[in-house]
């Protein structure tokens, strides 16, 4: 076992050779083999026409739209429309196919004790791997009535769009019985009731990642925790105004964040996206706060999408929808969708 650890790691970080990386971990390592696996068998979206059918092909902004919408509405702690995006995001899911799973708990707050409700949907819950996408869905209290556009009622609405636009890729590969699926988190409790503290803020991540390092799983004689399962973790957020652009915050995931950048450029060479660069081949001290916070510290791979520095609209009553850039937000559908059917090796 350990032999098998050391080599995963070796690939990971991109020592080992080729021949040393193709599949011959367990579930519960594959995800550092993944990189290279993925390479040496070619599954890397290079190709234009591949490129072209899910950046373009599959697009359906009018569906983004639709989400978003019934999402965009003041959706704080506790409130009726707090429970009404909730059920729009569960019920959507639903639809779709997939396990969905309401995580409920109860935690103290400075405004007193709240209920919080993490809406987990997994595509196929029987796979052992999952490539997580993740996003909060709750809003700030201040300023009364904010309408938190980027943050994060677009990442919920992408995430849909996501399982929507790519449903009978995905549902292909879930028959073939692949040992890696694609699960989407959309985090209760993500905002400060009162101000930012390591107890007044990403409830719903920090009660999550407890609850997954206490339960136990083992598949084909290999045991670990339901964070194991976790191959790489996306976190988006503050996404949507005209300067929506990303950096390296997470080296543990760099070589993965580099397919983003290829991924973008390959797209521009095709004229599918344009103007400013979403994904700047630099790379900066992470250190900002999040939902991927209570995962990262169980070692779990973090690729973190945060708009830096912050949008000027945050966490202001202009973070709305008229502060939104559609056509950048319909560009970066693309390259993400893209990302994930060449991780999850999806077949057009």
């Amino acid at each position: 076992m350990r032999g098998t650890i050391v080599n995963a790691v070796l690939c990971f970080v991109g020592i080992a050779g080729p021949g040393d990386c193709i599949d011959k971990s367990t579930w519960k390592n594959r995800k550092y083999t993944h990189l290279e696996s993925t390479r040496v068998n070619n599954k890397f979206i290079n190709n234009n026409q591949d490129l072209t059918y899910f950046a373009e092909g599959l697009k359906n902004d009018r569906d983004f739209v639709q989400n978003l919408d019934k999402i965009l509405i003041p959706r704080t702690i506790g409130s009726a429309n707090h429970a009404k995006v909730r059920e729009h995001i569960a019920s959507s899911m639903r639809r779709l196919g997939w396990s969905v799973e309401e995580h409920g708990f109860d935690d103290n707050t400075p405004h007193g004790r709240k209920r919080f409700t993490n809406v987990i949907a997994t595509l196929n819950p029987d796979a052992p791997r999952r490539m997580v996408l993740a996003c909060h869905y709750d809003s700030k209290l201040d300023p009364p009535g904010f309408l938190a556009a980027t943050d994060s009622a677009v990442p919920c609405a992408q995430m849909i769009n996501m399982a929507t636009t790519l449903k009978d890729d995905l549902n292909m590969q879930k028959a073939k019985n692949s040992d890696l699926t694609l699960q989407l988190i959309f985090f209760d409790g993500e905002e400060a009731f009162v101000s930012w503290t390591a107890t007044d803020s990403i409830y719903g991540s920090r009660e999550l990642a407890k609850k997954w390092e206490r339960e136990g799983y083992s598949k084909d004689g290999e045991s670990g925790n339901h964070n194991d399962r976790i191959d790489i973790f996306v976190l988006l957020d503050l996404i949507g105004t005209s300067e929506t652009s990303f950096v390296k915050l997470e080296s543990a995931t760099g070589d993965w964040y580099d397919r983003l950048v290829s991924i973008e450029n390959s797209l521009r060479n095709l004229y599918l996206v344009s103007g400013r660069t979403i994904f700047n081949n630099r790379a900066i001290n992470g250190g900002i706060e999040d939902d991927h916070i209570p995962f990262k510290r169980r070692d779990v791979p973090i690729l973190h999408l945060i708009v830096a520095p912050f949008p000027k609209v945050w966490h202001k009553i202009s973070d709305n929808r008229e502060n939104l850039d559609f056509n950048k937000i319909s560009q970066l559908n693309k390259i993400l969708r893209v990302f994930v059917a060449e991780y999850l090796h999806l077949q057009p």
